[in-house]
């Protein structure tokens, strides 16, 4: 266990100095700064209310879909439970790109940010790899839109009732924060009282989140700061979880009173006459590639035939798997490092390829059950530390204003091991984070030192975590098919049941899998805070 109590206490220890070393930007050095413990001149506060009249909001109703065909309605992606952006991709097979996580210098990954499917699992020597399944959208690079303060950095520490959500880009400018519109980071938030009176500040972070911990029976104005580039966007113009709330001509939303927790106080903003394009960061390229792209593996035999007609990338492989698994394309694999990236423009033609050569061959991707609304029978869950060796930690942490898990990750230094840093998506910046963490755990066969098959394959089932919204919740998983695949003699993606075999129900958004054996260790190691700690089969290479 000594492995294991480093991922915990320095991601808490780099959240504590992240969290408070947010500042103005030089653009903005009379802009608010973003201290857990603000020094406020009170005497600055700007007491003005929002002038518009309180307008009672609706909120959105529960979204439940799935987990059959005719349970999902047209244009709502049966891998997420989302709309789809653009709903003629759904016509489009998966597309499964095998992504290296060594050496670290594959770091940060470009392309994950926008797989709806991401599977995680060892390939030997205390290596893992993953495999994305894209389905629904293409991946794009992005330079994004910031505010002009310090983009807030690391995780939101809540101690209380929370006040917050999101400010974001409006791109049609129709007041409703559609499916592919991201948030703005770097925008100044300030929080104000009853009596007008400043009381805490704070930045956005790059996706656009901010928050504030406030106290239950007391009142609240929330203060957009608008840089002079962007403008406000037209406010109350849907329900309360998907409109803007600031008025354009302050800034300020309207004043709640909290009694529980209110994550719904947001700004949409679009860029006006005085805004430039955002220049790219020196130290991050955004090119048009995901990856980089590795060798295939036994695994990816199972998980292409529950992706009907999709479309498996990988570089190469040993001539013990190539022989077994199929394959799409090969990306060269002729650098050293992490592997060779895959052009964004050479994976949509390779898609639209497969698509034409697929036509006539109709595929189903639903197979699992999206409710927004969290499940009874929950545990409390906060932290998940995942250890496949003691050079290959990452961990997931909830943040309660994504309410998602934001991921995190080592550098494989033998010198420092165990000191997780927050992830990023390489092609937009953007801190990760997804909706669902599954631990599958799944027999293995070792068929060499260096290739093991994991058995997904049809017909098998076995135990699984699924993590949602806090809360961890002991579940199932299984290839077993049912009436669709009795009578169609196709494959559905892996499904998660209850112990009932009633479904589990996913968070609407995106799913990371963790595949380990069952003989590996699955712990609470302390309130809320759960340790994975992949066991290696006997003749798997160590």
């Amino acid at each position: 266990m000594r492995h294991t109590q480093p991922i915990l206490w320095a991601l808490i220890a780099g959240t504590a100095f992240l969290f408070n070393a947010c500042a103005p930007s030089a653009q903005a050095q009379q802009s608010p700064t973003n201290n857990s413990d603000p020094q406020i001149d009170s005497s600055t506060a700007t007491p003005t209310l929002p002038v518009f009249t309180p307008t009672p909001q609706p909120t959105s109703t529960s979204a439940v879909y799935g987990p059959d065909q005719t349970e999902f309605p047209a244009g709502i992606n049966p891998l997420t439970g989302q709309p789809a952006a653009d709903p003629s991709l759904l016509k489009i097979p998966a597309m499964l790109i095998s992504i290296s996580h060594f050496p670290a210098t594959a770091r940060p990954q470009a392309g994950l940010s926008f797989a709806p499917f991401v599977f995680e699992f060892s390939i030997t020597g205390g290596e893992s790899r993953f495999l994305a399944a894209f389905y629904g959208k293409f991946p794009a690079p992005e330079v994004p839109i910031t505010g002009d303060c310090e983009i807030r950095k690391g995780l939101f520490k809540q101690t209380g009732i929370i006040l917050g959500n999101q400010a974001w880009l409006d791109k049609n400018k129709n007041g409703i924060q559609d499916v592919d519109e991201p948030g703005i980071g770097g925008i100044c938030v300030n929080l104000y009282d009853a009596a007008g009176k400043l009381v805490d500040k704070t930045t956005t972070d790059s996706n656009g989140y901010y928050g504030f911990n406030a106290q239950a029976g007391q009142s609240y104005t929330v203060e957009f700061v608008r840089p002079a580039y962007l403008n406000f966007t037209q406010p109350n113009a849907g329900d309360e979880n998907h409109d803007s709330d600031a008025d354009p001509s302050s800034g300020k939303t309207q004043t709640v009173s909290v009694e529980k927790d209110y994550l719904s106080a947001d700004a949409g903003l679009f860029p006006n006459e005085a805004f430039a394009a955002p220049t790219p960061d020196p130290k991050r390229d955004p090119k048009p590639q995901v990856g980089p792209v590795r060798s295939g593996r036994l695994l990816y035999l199972y998980i292409q035939r529950f992706f009907q007609n999709s479309c498996l990338i990988y570089a190469f492989a040993s001539e013990e798997v190539l022989a077994k698994i199929p394959q799409c394309a090969f990306v060269a694999h002729e650098e050293s490092g992490g592997g060779a990236m895959l052009e964004i423009e050479r994976m949509k033609a390779i898609a639209e390829d497969n698509m034409r050569k697929t036509a006539d061959k109709p595929f189903n991707y639903t197979s699992n059950l999206f409710s927004d609304e969290t499940p009874a029978g929950g545990l409390p869950a906060s932290q998940i530390n995942v250890f496949f060796a003691s050079l290959n930690q990452s961990g997931w942490t909830y943040d309660p204003l994504y309410q998602a898990w934001l991921r995190s990750v080592d550098n494989a230094d033998k010198n420092n091991p165990g000191v997780l840093h927050l992830d990023t998506d390489r092609l937009t910046g953007r801190q990760l984070y997804f909706e669902n963490i599954i631990v599958v755990m799944a027999d293995t066969e070792v068929v060499s030192p260096t290739n093991i098959d994991i058995k997904l394959d049809p017909g098998n089932q076995g135990y699984a975590f699924l993590f949602r919204n806090g809360q961890m919740f002991k579940i199932r998983w299984n290839t077993r098919g049912g009436e669709y695949e009795q009578k169609t003699g196709f494959q559905r993606p892996i499904k998660f049941v209850n112990a009932d075999g009633s479904p589990a129900a996913l968070k609407p958004g995106r799913t990371w899998v963790i595949i380990v054996t069952p003989f590996s260790i699955f712990q609470e190691q302390q309130s809320g805070a759960y340790l994975v700690r992949y066991a290696a089969p006997e003749g798997e290479a160590r």
